[in-house]
């Protein structure tokens, strides 16, 4: 028979659709703390096919191993199969310009992953309960995370799942006394020197002075900020547009409400500070940019695009050349990345670069000489297509606008040309795709 403890997990399982049934495979994120050590031996009670997962981020010398040690003891004794995983934290932290937290979690979840695609367990169990619900509730808080932030942690965020979310700390240290099971203690958490431990040691403590049933109180303000988020996704869903370099377009017209832009672009690291002054700057001066720390917006026009950073930073585009008899050429190529032109009027000095102010060239097609920047506000590119644009030059002249027009210059003409080179731009998106 199981104990009550599995007995109320099953029931929040069933009741918020949290996990599949049990005889799933489920890979549980163990710590070897009293958190995950229960997750693991209630699933285990639950009839779930159970595997560990742990990670040994090499942050707290031998305690750091103490805790692995444990880990394979314990996964032996219940006959658990074991993933085990070594980070150097504090190198990944550095070189990615991240706090030892993030990088931690990065770590994590990217090895949880791999497992996933390599195993097919039907979701990761990580052990976050109750009370560390009220701890993110009031970090949000803290934060200015908004009405997503407040409604703390989901129960089920894609295969990721919390069993334990509705269980406070408290019953987890009863359910494995009860069980006569050990775990270990991470000394790190009864110090208040990282905001979480901070709000733990600290900040609860105090507000249970003013009101000794608070963490009841933030969790029921967590569903009413869960519901009322749920209404405004369903209320404010604002078309988004993928364009051909992964950006995302926003038509302006589509975003009636503050909420709405605030609700896009939260999650996507910009501040309300921001959002307020993109908000307020929506029908103003094209070509505005705003930054957070993972993505970028531009004011385009009636539109916004949006896109990671790594995206933003210049990409190489590798641009082949070779040359051919103008008997092998059936028709000239309107494909925009190739660009087919007379080979002896080019001659065999070619340099790819980036636009240039003050660069000019002869669109193919027209008479006279163009500058690239009137081209490409013409053609309405974005401040970052003009960012991004590249040219082939011969050394003297511009030969080709890399995926949009070559030199009327160096056309190939009939009855004259006798060698094509054919210019063909790899891994180069067609701006006017995007």
């Amino acid at each position: 028979m199981s104990s009550l403890f599995a007995q109320t997990v099953a029931q929040d399982i069933e009741r918020n659709a949290v996990m599949p049934p049990n005889g799933a495979r489920v890979l549980v994120a163990l710590s070897g703390g009293a958190d995950s050590v229960a997750l693991l031996r209630c699933l285990l009670e639950l009839g779930y096919r159970c595997e560990a997962a742990h990670c040994n981020f090499h942050l707290r010398g031998a305690e750091s191993d103490r805790d692995e040690n444990f880990c394979i003891g314990l996964c032996r004794d219940l006959g658990v199969r074991l993933h085990r995983a070594d980070f150097h934290t504090a190198d990944y932290a550095r070189k990615h310009a991240l706090s030892i937290e993030m990088a931690a979690r990065e770590q994590r979840y990217d090895f949880f992953r791999r497992l996933v695609d390599k195993e097919g367990y039907d979701c990761v169990a990580v052990a976050h309960h109750r009370d560390d619900n009220v701890e993110t509730i009031l970090l949000n808080m803290v934060r200015g995370t908004g009405l997503r932030g407040l409604a703390g942690m989901p129960r089920r965020n894609r295969n990721v799942v919390r069993p334990l979310l509705d269980m406070s700390r408290q019953q987890i240290i009863d359910y494995l006394s009860g069980l006569g099971q050990d775990f270990v203690t991470d000394s790190s958490n009864l110090v208040a020197d990282v905001k979480r431990n901070v709000v733990r040691l600290k900040l609860l403590p105090l507000l249970r002075e003013l009101n000794p049933s608070i963490e009841d109180t933030l969790l029921s303000n967590a569903d009413h900020a869960r519901e009322a988020q749920q209404f405004i996704e369903q209320h404010t869903y604002i078309n988004k547009v993928e364009l051909a370099d992964g950006s995302m377009s926003i038509n302006i017209a589509d975003v009636k409400e503050h909420i709405a832009l605030h609700e896009l672009l939260r999650p996507l690291g910009f501040t309300p500070t921001q959002i307020s002054d993109i908000w307020q700057q929506r029908h103003g001066q094209s070509g505005a940019v705003w930054h957070s720390a993972t993505h970028e917006l531009l004011r385009d026009r009636e539109r916004f695009i949006v896109r990671k950073c790594e995206s933003a930073k210049v990409r190489e585009c590798e641009v082949e050349s070779r040359i051919v008899d103008i008997s092998d050429i059936k028709e000239i190529s309107r494909d925009p990345r190739t660009a087919m032109l007379d080979a002896d009027k080019v001659g065999d000095h070619l340099e790819v670069r980036h636009v240039r102010e003050g660069d000019r060239f002869v669109p193919y097609g027209m008479k006279g000489r163009k500058l690239v920047s009137r081209y490409m506000i013409d053609h309405k590119f974005t401040a970052f297509q003009k960012e991004h644009q590249l040219v082939v030059t011969n050394g003297t002249d511009i030969v080709w606008l890399v995926g949009e027009r070559p030199s009327e210059k160096f056309k190939v003409m009939e009855g004259k040309t006798k060698r094509v080179l054919i210019l063909t731009a790899a891994n180069h998106k067609k701006q006017a795709e995007m």
